[in-house]
């Protein structure tokens, strides 16, 4: 593998733009793809696994696949749930950042990364964070990789915590409108209940509830609704984690999709399409073309932001402006990892 190492640092050195490129699963997310194709396909295995310490480190070319099929040999999974939109590698899902339905009440990609080994713009390889929680004095950089879509270097090894597979699950169904939905949702989310996803669409609830066999059935009887089939609640969730369910991937979703992410108690939106409801409340799918502009003042006025997630027209920006304070840290921290603007230029932001 240090064959492949020093091919990356002979390319990087070189100086011109690279794309940086995994599985490519996530090429349609962030800004245009710009720069010759620096595939990290080849460099992969998992270089560490210790299940009694929940901690798992692999090179960053590894399926995403993979990672799970060894964690699930030992019955633990990425709680995060982040998705694979096809051939995702570990160091792609890591660069991207995006989590699945799980997120609202496990955490995020960023928050189960432990340590990072990463490849600037000289060359270097540096090694930040570590393969156990408590090692961060400081600025924790390894997680300041985690969703930076390779604008800060090339991550050549990833530690990830990991987590036991729930003991029991069960997923429930409610019709409800858009307001008592959110309400619900809410008022759960403060209660003892075993919360592990929740998605509103088409005036229906699905619920899931994830841990052991006596807070579940405790759980269920306690909010009533209709108790999905286990077989198709499965299907369910994997839909919705991979985006190919109809309000995602049906025959009439050509259109721009767009992601707010909002306080979660922020009441229903008057949004001109149709809106899928995840996390509670605090992440919401919009599909259909509609003014950025517009749609980004709605958002910041909830106290959130909005993306354009996948297709539209990306020459106003994908990802909602910052303020010229965080701009500027942004600028600083990319003239310090990439001096010469080498990784994916313009995938985060426009200016760099």
């Amino acid at each position: 593998m240090s064959d492949r190492v020093e091919e990356f640092r002979s390319r990087i050195l070189e100086r011109k733009p690279l794309r940086l490129k995994g599985g490519g699963s996530k090429d349609f997310y962030g800004g245009p793809l710009r720069g010759e194709v620096l595939d990290t396909r080849g460099y992969s295995g998992i270089i560490g696994y210790e299940p009694t310490e929940l901690v798992i480190t692999a090179r960053a070319g590894t399926p995403l696949a993979e990672i799970e099929s060894a964690l699930a040999a030992r019955r633990q999974v990425l709680a995060c749930e982040p998705p694979h939109f096809g051939a995702a590698t570990i160091g792609g899902a890591v660069a991207a950042g995006l989590s699945g339905p799980r997120r609202a009440v496990a955490g995020s990609v960023r928050d189960y990364v432990l340590g990072v080994k990463l490849m600037d713009g000289e060359g270097r390889e540096l090694i930040f964070g570590g393969q156990v929680m408590k090692n961060v004095a400081g600025f924790d950089v390894s997680r300041l990789i985690a969703g930076s879509l390779g604008t800060l270097g090339l991550i050549l090894e990833v530690s990830l915590k990991v987590l036991p597979l729930p003991l029991a699950e069960a997923t429930l169904r409610f019709e409800l409108p858009q307001d008592r939905a959110l309400d619900a949702m809410n008022r759960w989310a403060g209660q003892p209940v075993p919360l592990a996803a929740t998605c509103w669409q088409g005036d229906v609830l699905t619920l899931r509830l994830c841990g052991a066999q006596a807070a579940i059935t405790a759980a269920c009887e306690k909010l009533g609704g209709e108790r999905v089939a286990d077989s198709e609640a499965a299907n369910f969730w994997a839909a919705l984690r991979e985006q190919s369910n109809a309000f995602f991937a049906g025959p009439d979703t050509r259109g721009p999709l767009w992601r707010l992410s909002l306080p979660s108690v922020t009441p229903p939106l008057e949004l001109p399409g149709p809106q899928l409801i995840e996390w509670g409340g605090a992440q919401r799918w919009l599909r259909g073309a509609v003014d950025a502009a517009s749609l980004r003042e709605i958002a910041a006025k909830a106290g959130g932001h909005a993306a354009l997630f996948r297709g539209g027209d990306k020459t106003g920006g994908v990802f909602a402006p910052l303020s010229p304070a965080l701009m500027e840290v942004h600028r600083r921290l990319k003239q310090s990892f990439d001096p010469y603007g080498v990784f994916n230029p313009g995938r985060l932001y426009p200016e760099f």
